[in-house]
């Protein structure tokens, strides 16, 4: 059975861009009679207060988006929200640590994206290298001024895969991805972990996200690999853009879900979304039924895709 996902990070009010990803993972399990779960990815509870999760279910019941499992409500593989699977994180750390090499980082953020390095599109940066193979002594003197993150280092191996929409994808990890952290210096463990644990654990055989997402896969792949779990279906789909080029985010209140719930009925976002998709010729009102029972991925553009005018009013 297809198990899929929507899992968003609740850091501001859901905007065009996070539905758009919640609809098509939701209409592409449901086509074809599977199971999708809704996992809250709040590791940073600072910056993702539950407050902002529970608005987010919120928005998702009046588009009509309903969950088998997850959220709020709960099911076997509870607790959905990540902040409370630290326990389930820091075992699973340390079986990557007997697998793989692990080593203190004392590198901040800020001087690595002033450095000269390459940077992906979902702002990381391809690491240096600045801080493996440190002897012991300078680890102990580093110490004393700034706690490290961990790091792994990744092995002289490429990984490849097929994406259900952007097709082949072929990555050498050191040139092409690079160390990654995978604790942070303030102990709180990194998405690269997590979403890989939580998956397994899980069951989730179908991952829908954004394409900005997809230079993290093969990092993903290969904790998949080296924790022996299946590895699940990877799609990732085009991002929505603003008439101006500009990608959405959670600044552009416009079209964040409390703008739009005063503006539109459900079966207008759905259709205008589906559009978009590809799955219908024109912008028109459509139900979720409607939309599972006719959705292909065939269909679904690679490229990123502009908002019409109208959607600002």
């Amino acid at each position: 059975m297809e198990t899929g996902r929507f899992a968003p990070t609740p850091s501001g009010r859901l905007h065009l861009g996070n539905i758009f990803c919640a609809l098509l993972a939701w209409a592409s399990v449901k086509s074809q009679g599977g199971r999708i779960l809704l996992r809250i990815e709040d590791l940073d509870l600072e910056r993702s207060p539950r407050a902002i999760a529970d608005q987010l279910e919120s928005d998702l019941q009046w588009l009509g988006l309903t969950f088998d499992e997850g959220g709020s409500s709960g099911g076997p593989h509870q607790p959905y929200y990540q902040s409370e699977r630290f326990e389930l994180y820091e075992g699973i750390f340390h079986q990557v640590a007997k697998a793989a090499e692990i080593y203190p980082c004392f590198c901040s953020r800020a001087s690595l994206h002033a450095a000269s390095a390459p940077h992906f599109s979902d702002g990381r940066v391809l690491y240096p290298g600045t801080c493996y193979g440190l002897p012991p002594e300078a680890v102990q003197e580093r110490k004393k001024h700034r706690l490290p993150a961990c790091r792994v280092h990744v092995p002289d191996k490429t990984i490849s895969f097929t994406d259900g929409i952007q097709g082949d994808v072929s990555a050498y990890l050191p040139r092409d991805c690079g160390d990654f952290v995978i604790r942070r210096a303030d102990g709180i463990f990194a998405y690269q972990l997590a979403v890989v644990v939580d998956d397994g654990l899980m069951g989730v055989n179908q991952v829908v996200r954004g394409r900005d997402l997809l230079e993290s896969t093969p990092i993903q792949i290969w904790l998949f690999e080296t924790l022996g779990v299946p590895v699940p279906e990877f799609y990732h789909i085009p991002l929505l853009l603003d008439p101006k080029g500009n990608r959405l985010s959670k600044r552009d209140a416009a079209l964040d879900l409390s703008a739009l719930r005063g503006r539109f009925l459900p079966e207008d976002i759905i259709g205008l979304l589906a559009f978009l998709a590809g799955q219908i010729p024109k912008w028109e009102k459509i139900t979720l039924t409607e939309l599972a029972g006719m959705f292909q991925w065939e269909k679904v553009p690679k490229d990123d895709v502009f908002l019409p005018e109208s959607i600002y009013g």
